[in-house]
């Protein structure tokens, strides 16, 4: 029974590319090798050209579709842009430390939920090819499907009202430090993964199976 579990989280958010799989800047660099594009031609589509920033925005949270975000930054990069967003993240993998420690946690009784800024999810998705099956977590929290992208409070307290817990008793990982201090408002407890998933697993252990009485 959750009321009987001592530690004082209950609820463990995990962000989805980056977290739960490996890296997303090495798959991007991949992904330019495979295209035959020039070193960092893929991370400026994205990140800087305005078109390509305008269109990853709406795809998020679902007013653009996948076939609209291959057509725009297919035509910035000059490739097919035929099943690209597949394509560009042909070498993101599940991350198998990250994905043992939420294992750990939910055998435990923590209740798990996965919250991503949406790639789409047709004609392509993702979180099923990588192997994020829906019955692994308690919640799944996409913002397409939510209308609202992090680092939007409402996201966050959607997830929260997904897992019906208060945000003190959970835990929150994400690769990207923009995205906490809003999650750290609602209380959450929050954990910036950079590029040691050794070092995150063994936070999210000692914070949610630590069970030694204060």
């Amino acid at each position: 029974m959750e009321d009987e579990l001592p530690a004082p989280y209950r609820g463990l958010i995990l962000d989805f590319g980056g977290v739960l799989t490996t890296c997303m800047r090495l798959n991007g660099e991949a992904f330019e090798r495979s295209e035959g594009l020039s070193p960092g031609a893929y991370f400026h589509a994205l990140n800087e050209h305005p078109d390509g920033v305008a269109t990853y925005s709406v795809l998020e949270v679902g007013k653009a579709t996948q076939e609209d975000w291959n057509r725009v930054i297919g035509g910035i990069l000059g490739i097919d842009p035929t099943d690209l967003m597949r394509r560009a993240l042909a070498n993101l993998h599940p991350e198998p430390q990250i994905v043992a420690a939420a294992q750990r946690a939910r055998a435990a009784g923590i209740k798990v939920a996965m919250l991503s800024n949406s790639f789409g999810i047709e004609p392509y998705n993702p979180y099923e090819d990588k192997g994020m099956r829906r019955d692994f977590f308690d919640a799944v929290i996409l913002s397409e499907l939510e209308g609202v992208r992090k680092p939007s409070p409402t996201i966050y307290q959607r997830a929260l009202e997904a897992l019906e817990l208060e945000g003190p008793e959970c835990v929150f990982v994400d690769d990207h430090a923009e995205n906490l201090p809003p999650a750290e408002a609602l209380g959450i407890q929050t954990i910036h993964h950079t590029t040691d998933p050794t070092a995150t697993a063994a936070i999210l252990d000692s914070l949610l199976l630590d069970r030694t009485p204060a």
